[in-house]
């Protein structure tokens, strides 16, 4: 089988194609052939060295967590009925970029009628972590939700959640273009983060005292300056790393004006719960709720193309790998 493999830490170049022998089931594992791969920026950072600490990974690895596609064979143990059904897993922080990979059966959730695998795999990411961030942020009814970064697949699946809670959305990006189709999905007022007024228009967006929830899916600059955009009270989660690092906010602040300042680590998901979430995204997109927008997808022997335009910000959406 053909997979894509980081060679060394560097470019999107580093990211090369070669053969490998095909996956065979083990005991209570499945083998699938893998129709999509959601392709994170995260990913990214990891193959050009900048994982860190947060990132235990060397050289040479195979890249992708986040697969769709459809069961291949079945080792002991398990339900050869499996064979043919159409199903999401995870691979474990590395392994996707491949046409087939070998899983826990465990591990799988059935792609429900009416929901694509693009779409299903688009969703791997972006609907767990979103409902996760909903559910933390009690996101309810008649809130004021300021969506930080919302052109990449997690920030436009937010949207669309809050917005089925009936919260009222304001969604910041960056693009005209960008804007319009975010507006599109759902948000009830779009703000250019290019404009050097962007909060102050945040602000008169949301309305009354500012945003009850804020979802920082940035990090760095942009996500501590939308903090100004808080009402007394809120909620505010600091989860998002696209510009870096995290965005830092002022504890001895945040206490003064009674904000609740989330992070990372409370969307750090145990399985179980992945799972769970998992399969609750894969049901709110069947019944409509929530629709991922696959804006770029690539074969599998463009994998370094694909980080490119991630890199470039040159993607909507979700970004897949057609192996």
């Amino acid at each position: 089988m053909q997979v894509a493999m980081v060679t060394q830490f560097g470019g999107p170049e580093v990211l090369v194609t070669s053969e490998e022998p095909d996956p065979v089931a083990g005991p209570g594992e499945v083998v699938i052939d893998v129709v999509a791969v959601d392709v994170l920026w995260v990913e990214t950072m990891i193959r050009s060295g900048r994982g860190g600490p947060y990132f235990d990974v060397t050289p040479p690895y195979v890249p992708g967590n986040a697969v769709a596609g459809r069961v291949r064979s079945v080792g002991d143990g398990v339900d050869p009925g499996l064979i043919g059904r159409e199903v999401v897993t995870r691979t474990g922080q590395r392994g996707g970029y491949a046409e087939q990979v070998a899983v826990s059966a465990d591990g799988l959730s059935a792609v429900p009628n009416g929901v694509s695998l693009h779409d299903a795999a688009a969703l791997m990411h972006a609907g767990p972590t979103a409902l996760a961030l909903l559910e933390g942020t009690r996101i309810g009814s008649g809130d004021a939700v300021l969506v930080v970064g919302t052109s990449g697949e997690l920030g436009i699946v937010c949207v669309q959640l809050a917005r089925a809670r009936g919260a009222r959305v304001v969604a910041i990006a960056r693009d005209k273009q960008k804007l319009a189709r975010i507006r599109e999905l759902g948000a009830d007022a779009v703000v250019d983060s290019e404009q050097p007024d962007w909060v102050g228009q945040a602000r008169a967006a949301l309305g009354g005292e500012g945003a009850d929830v804020i979802l920082d899916n940035v990090g760095g600059a942009i996500g501590e300056a939308a903090f100004a955009a808080i009402a007394p009270g809120g909620r505010f989660s600091a989860h998002g790393t696209p510009s870096g690092r995290f965005a830092t906010i002022d504890p001895t602040e945040a206490a003064r004006r009674g904000v609740t300042v989330r992070g990372i680590r409370h969307v750090q998901l145990s399985p179980d719960e992945l799972q769970r979430l998992t399969e609750q995204a894969l049901t709110d997109a069947a019944a409509g709720r929530i629709a991922p927008v696959v804006g770029q997808t690539f074969p599998l022997v463009r994998a370094a193309d694909a980080h490119a335009a991630i890199e470039g910000r040159a993607v909507f959406g979700s970004t897949l790998l057609l192996p």
